[in-house]
């Protein structure tokens, strides 16, 4: 009888364990996420202060304490510098640039695979006064 009872307790329970990878990897994509959103704000602060928040031709950008330069769309990041301004590794989050959207995506062994439907994007400002887009976190293929 209790096994019985421990098997029907492991057949519920198994599930909810096995999917912990999931859990964590997507809770970590949403620290990202955040991470994003606050560079975005205080990359567009400094720049403010800066007057830089009028071009969105790549010309300008602003050098936040620690790190290289931050390159500027309309005073906010542009997809090539957030993952740096947000300090995103490439070894912990995969990072591909393309049409001008950043896409950042959780990883498989160490950074170097990213995992397809795992993801949230930027999309840096299309005009002055506009703010960026940050998606939701994709999470079906974590």
């Amino acid at each position: 009888m209790v096994i019985v009872v421990l098997g029907i307790l492991a057949a519920v329970a198994l599930p909810k364990f096995a999917d912990l990878g999931k859990d964590a990897r997507k809770a970590t994509l949403q620290g990202a996420q955040g991470a994003v959103k606050s560079a975005a704000a205080i990359v567009h602060a400094k720049a403010l202060a800066e007057s830089k928040t009028t071009t969105g031709d790549d010309s300008e950008s602003v050098t936040l304490e620690g790190s290289t330069a931050i390159t500027l769309k309309y005073g906010y990041p542009n997809a090539a510098t957030i993952d740096e301004a947000a300090g995103i590794s490439s070894s912990d989050y995969h990072v591909a640039v393309a049409s001008g959207v950043s896409t950042i995506s959780g990883t498989k062994d160490g950074g170097s695979t990213a995992i397809g439907s795992c993801n949230f994007t930027y999309t840096p400002p299309a005009s002055a006064g506009a703010v960026p887009t940050i998606s939701a976190v994709t999470s079906s293929g974590c």
